[in-house]
C-alpha cells in the first residue's frame, strides 16, 4: 500500500509498504478519508511529538473508513462496517485510569498512520475507543472526532458558564472548534483572536460574537481588558501552542478566571508567571491535554447531528500524492484542514 512515513523535521516521504494484517483483538480498515491536523503540523515541523511518536514512523492520526480484515477475538465488528477509530486508548487499569483520569494513563496505546490506503487499529482501541459511523456521514466529517473530542475535553475542564465572556487565542480547526463548542451549546460571548481573516470569518458563522486580528493589535491583553470593562476574561482558552501567547493569555484574565493553556508548546520551553496575579486574583490556571472515551462518544455524536456545520474546517479534498504540499500550504496558513483521500 500507499504510506507516508516522517523521517525527521519536514521530512515526509510517501512510499509502498506492506499492507498491515489484524493480529488478534485488532481490525484493518480501508482509509475513506484521513484529515490534517495543526498537531500533524507541529509534528512535521519538529520532526516528532513528546507522547505520540518517534521517527521513523507511519504519519497521521485521523481517519475514518470501512473495515476490510477483522482479527481472531475480533466479534462485535465485521468486514463492511463503517468506523472511526481514536488515535489512543488508555489501559483501564493503572493509578490514573482508575479515578477516571484517562488522559493521563502512562500506559495509552497510540496508533499513527492514517496518510495511507489501509490503517490497523490495535486492539485497546478496538475495545475502547472505536465506534461506528452513520451510513449518512462523509467519512471526512467522521475523521474529526479525535480533535474535536479533545476540545470537548478542554471544554469541560474550563469552568465555562453560559453567558461568560471566553477569549479563545488561535484561529487554527482546536480554536475554531472551541468556538463552535462554546457558543452553540454553552451559550458563551467568544471573542476570537487570530491573524488570518478568512478563518476568523469562518469563526463568526461557527458562532464567534466578535474576532480580532491580533496582527492590528498591539496589546491583546489591554484590549481585552478595554473590551470588559478593565476586568479581562472570565475564561482564556489558548490554542496555538507559543510560549509568549500562554503568557498574553493569562493576561487576559480577570480575578478569578480560568484559564485553559490547551495548545502544547515544543518540548523543554518555558513562560513567565506574575506571581502577583496569579496568586492574588486567584487564578486557575491549567494544561489539558488529549481525550478520552467519553468525549470521543460525545465528539462523534455532535458531529452526527449536524448541528454544527463543521464542514467550514475542510478547506480541501486532496490525493495521498498531494501529502507533502499540503503540509507546505498548511505551514503558509493557506488551509484550516485538508481531507486526503488514498
Amino acid at each position: 500500500m500507499l504510506a507516508a512515513l516522517l523521517y525527521g523535521k519536514e521530512n515526509l516521504s510517501l512510499e509502498q509498504v506492506a499492507d498491515p494484517s489484524p493480529g488478534v483483538g485488532e481490525v484493518v480498515i480501508k482509509v475513506g478519508a484521513a484529515t490534517t491536523c495543526g498537531t500533524d503540523l507541529k509534528v512535521w515541523r519538529r520532526g516528532g511529538h513528546a507522547k505520540m511518536l518517534k521517527p521513523p514512523t507511519l504519519f497521521g492520526h485521523e481517519a475514518a473508513g470501512e473495515i476490510v480484515a477483522v482479527g481472531e477475538g475480533v466479534t462485535a465488528w465485521q468486514v463492511g462496517n463503517r468506523v472511526v477509530a481514536n488515535n489512543s486508548a488508555p489501559c483501564m487499569k493503572c493509578f490514573f485510569c482508575q479515578r477516571q483520569e484517562y488522559s493521563l494513563c502512562p500506559n495509552l496505546t497510540w496508533n499513527n498512520g492514517t496518510f495511507a490506503q489501509y490503517l490497523k487499529i490495535p486492539a485497546p482501541i478496538v475495545q475502547q475507543n472505536m465506534l461506528p459511523i452513520p451510513d449518512e456521514l462523509p467519512y471526512e466529517l467522521a475523521a474529526m472526532t479525535e480533535p474535536l473530542a479533545c476540545v470537548l475535553h478542554g471544554v469541560a475542564r474550563s469552568n465555562v458558564k453560559p453567558g461568560d465572556c471566553v477569549v479563545v487565542l488561535g484561529d487554527g480547526a482546536i480554536g475554531l472548534m472551541f468556538v463552535a463548542k462554546l457558543a452553540h451549546d454553552l451559550k458563551a460571548e467568544v471573542l476570537l483572536f487570530g491573524g488570518n481573516d478568512q478563518r476568523l470569518e469562518i469563526g463568526e458563522k461557527l458562532g464567534a460574537a466578535k474576532t480580532f486580528n491580533y496582527r492590528q493589535l498591539p496589546d491583546i491583553p489591554s484590549f481585552v481588558k478595554e473590551m470588559t470593562q478593565g476586568w479581562g476574561a472570565d475564561v482564556v482558552i489558548e490554542a496555538t501552542g507559543v510560549p509568549s501567547v500562554w503568557e498574553a493569555a493569562i493576561a487576559c484574565a480577570r480575578p478569578g478566571a480560568t484559564v485553559n493553556l490547551f495548545g502544547g508548546c515544543p518540548r523543554d520551553t518555558t513562560i513567565t508567571v506574575n506571581t502577583e496575579q496569579l496568586h492574588y486574583s486567584e487564578l486557575t490556571v491549567k494544561g489539558v491535554f488529549h481525550n478520552t472515551p467519553e468525549y470521543v462518544r460525545a465528539a462523534l455524536s455532535l458531529i452526527a447531528s449536524r448541528k454544527v456545520p463543521f464542514e467550514l474546517l475542510i478547506s480541501e479534498h486532496r490525493p495521498l500524492q498531494d501529502l507533502e504540499q499540503v503540509f507546505c500550504d498548511m505551514r503558509e496558513r493557506k488551509v484550516i484542514k485538508v481531507a486526503m483521500i488514498p
